[in-house]
Order: structure tokens, then sequence, then C-alpha cells
């Protein structure tokens, strides 16, 4: 069965090696990776966390709870979500879908955030 799965922009090596759907979900095109490098079929900076929320978080740990919560809302209120996800309900109904992110915190960011929405929605 497909999943979600989630892999660091900075380990493009590996992420040329995952077969699935890839698509990055920063606002910001990740720092020090060319696009050359990247593999990836969609930039989905439309539904990353707002430019106000990503300042605010900062990757501080403290921050993540609030950060979710906000991250969430603003899903929630894109009008680009309803249609992201049914595009997506697609293509995981054949093969994985990868989610590639820049933050250097494995744990708390907005990838994770973005994943447990979708797995929540599927």
């Amino acid at each position: 069965m497909p999943q979600v799965k989630l892999l660091r922009a900075y380990d493009h090596q590996e992420v040329s090696h995952y077969k699935g759907y890839k698509i990055l979900v920063d606002r910001l095109w990740p720092r020090g990776v060319s696009k050359s490098e990247l593999p990836y079929e969609w930039w989905l900076k439309e539904l990353a966390p707002s430019n106000e929320l990503r300042s605010w978080f900062d990757h501080q740990d403290k921050h993540y709870p609030k950060f979710k919560t906000e991250y969430l809302n603003e899903i929630e209120n894109n009008p680009l979500s309803d249609s992201v996800l049914s595009f997506l309900k697609n293509i995981i109904q054949n093969e994985d879908i990868v989610l590639i992110y820049g933050a250097k915190n494995e744990k708390y960011n907005q990838a994770i955030v973005l994943k447990s929405w979708l797995d929540s929605n599927f």
C-alpha cells in the first residue's frame, strides 16, 4: 500500500533512489542545493507555512506545538487545500508520495505537520 514518506532535501542522493511522487514542501528553495541536484515533480510552496508563521517558528522546539496548530489552520483555510488533496489522493493510489523538506530538525518541522494532515485525509 502506498504511503506518504519524508526526506530531507540535503539527502538529495537518497531522494533520487526513492520511488514515488516527489514534492518539495518548503516555501523557499533549500540553501546550498541546486535545482539540478534535487529530483522532484512538484514544488508545493503554496501550501507551505506562511512567511510570518515560518519566521515566528524559526525551528525552535518550544514553538512547535503552537506552530503545528497554526500551520494546520493555514492548511485548512488555504483555498488550494481541496484541489491539492484531491490530486494527491489520485497519486497515492498508485505510488508513494515523498515530501521533501529542508529543515535541519527532523522531528519538528512543517513536513511532519503536512504529512499528518495528509495521512488523516487519505
